[in-house]
């Protein structure tokens, strides 16, 4: 994968926190660190949301912290940076677990031989499921017949193949 640029950080932060995340990471971006306070001064995003959004956006390493104490209260101030080296990492994650999902439904496609009655808004049943319903669709009670689902099983596997041949250039 080519370096992380900003668009694809605001893209990450987006997925992660809205538009509120976007305007935090616009500001964080632009300066070496910044305290909760100086992100509100700057992004007029209420604090608590700030704080919300900033932990968001720790758990997925997108920031870093770095805790001092303050000399008069004692209380910590956290102070906030983005970590642009760790986005490559979050975005191969997401890849993996879409990756994991779609083999998990190939797998069903695959192995499941489909019924349906073709009425839009009835759903599509599995061959247990049809002979179950006597082959009449439970909604509509129409007559269900075989549904060849081979072009499911043709677009996830190009989607697989996709995500892999990505992942493999990573």
């Amino acid at each position: 994968m080519p370096l992380i640029t900003y668009d694809t950080l605001v893209k990450v932060a987006r997925i992660i926190g809205g538009e509120e995340a976007v305007k935090i990471i616009e500001v964080l971006s632009q300066n070496d660190e910044m305290t909760e306070e100086e992100i509100v001064a700057k992004t007029g995003v209420k604090i608590n949301n700030v704080r919300k959004i900033l932990y968001k956006l720790y758990e997925h390493s997108i920031v870093g912290l770095r805790r001092t104490r303050d000399k008069d209260t004692g209380w910590f101030i956290f102070h906030w940076r983005v970590q642009m080296d760790q986005v490559e990492g979050f975005i191969i994650s997401q890849k993996k677990r879409i990756l994991e999902k779609l083999e998990i439904r190939l797998s069903y496609e695959k192995n499941n031989d489909f019924y349906y009655c073709y009425t839009p808004g009835c759903r599509r049943m599995t061959f247990e499921e049809a002979t179950e319903n006597i082959f009449r669709c439970p909604v509509c009670h129409k007559p269900l017949v075989h549904y060849d689902n081979s072009k499911i099983i043709e677009a996830l596997s190009k989607k697989i193949e996709r995500i892999r041949s990505e992942l493999r250039n990573e």
